[in-house]
């Protein structure tokens, strides 16, 4: 696990970055998981959901019957969301890919509030947010120690490259651990 600059276990347990990541793609890849339509399966047994940008809208709060404009007053669009039944959590994924110097810099600093505003959405339904940007390794570069330390200080989350699924709460296949 490479998590704030730190190495660590095997890569193959976690959302791996590719330059563009999907949740349900990377998940039907994996040894016992399952998708039909947004609900994700492991051994067969649904363990979370999963939501893109307006799908987070038109398909998960309209299913918890939660109006968004009674609570924020713009939509935020999440790259990925994972909803995670075992521990009540949302879980909102932002992909950062950069190349070159540019406006994602500062959007990394916007976490606070969109966590905030999320976390709006999902009182009304009693579920937790926790939010967490997947960086490409771009974002290694000593400038952007102030702006992680930031994302952490505020209750936020990041790694590089791939997140641990048990990070999400979700299931590790057994074949897929290195002793």
């Amino acid at each position: 696990m490479i998590k704030s600059g730190k190495g660590g276990g095997n890569t193959r347990t976690g959302l791996v970055f590719e330059g563009k990541t999907d949740l349900t793609s990377f998940l039907t890849q994996q040894p016992h998981y399952g998708i039909s339509g947004h609900d994700v399966f492991f051994d067969g047994i649904k363990v979370a959901e999963v939501y893109k940008k307006h799908k987070f809208y038109s398909i998960f709060l309209e299913k918890l019957n939660i109006e968004w404009t009674n609570y924020i007053s713009k939509r935020l669009l999440p790259d990925d969301s994972i909803f995670v039944l075992t521990n009540n959590i949302l879980f909102i994924i932002e992909c950062k890919h950069q190349e070159v110097e540019g406006s994602v810099d500062e959007k990394l600093q916007t976490c606070d509030f969109k966590k905030k505003q999320y976390k709006k959405l999902m009182a009304p339904a009693n579920i937790d947010v926790e939010y967490i940007y997947l960086l490409d390794n771009w974002f290694k570069k000593p400038k952007y120690k102030d702006v992680l330390d930031y994302i952490h200080s505020v209750g936020c989350d990041y790694y590089f490259e791939y997140i641990p699924l048990n990070r999400l709460g979700l299931p590790v296949p057994s074949e897929l651990v290195e002793d």
